[in-house]
């Protein structure tokens, strides 16, 4: 179950992907394939590793989407972004300061693993390796 500002940043996206669909000139006439976007977007979020601490996508150091994904998604939020605000302005609001929170220190499971090998310093080598 997700908290508060994931659930939100899940209907800020749902709305913008719902606008460019309905009203963008160049959206795809693919059929469910904003759904498909949609419910990929909602997966990610649910599996952001800093959960209801998360920074703005754009600002975020870990880019959970995969390229095509993210490109697509930003096309989306570049044209819908301006024109939520007569829609949903409390959504882009919220969103705006959001926007403008500090980025959080990675969590400790996702930091990557130092290696110490500077001044005879050990490393941790995989099972099954040995020097």
């Amino acid at each position: 179950m997700s908290g508060k500002r994931i659930s939100r940043e899940k209907e800020t996206i749902a709305k913008m992907i719902a606008l460019y669909e309905k009203q963008c000139p160049q959206a795809s006439q693919e059929e469910g394939h904003y759904q498909a976007l949609n419910a990929y977007a909602d997966k990610r979020l649910d599996k952001c590793v800093f959960g209801e601490d998360k920074p703005a996508c754009k600002q975020c150091p870990v880019h959970c989407y995969q390229p095509a994904r993210r490109e697509e998604m930003k096309q989306v939020m570049r044209w819908a972004g301006p024109r939520m605000l007569w829609r949903h302005p409390i959504l882009t609001i919220r969103h705006l300061i959001d926007d403008r929170r500090p980025v959080p220190e990675l969590p400790e499971k996702y930091r990557p693993k130092k290696e110490v090998l500077a001044k005879g310093g050990n490393r941790e080598l995989p099972p099954g390796e040995t020097d």
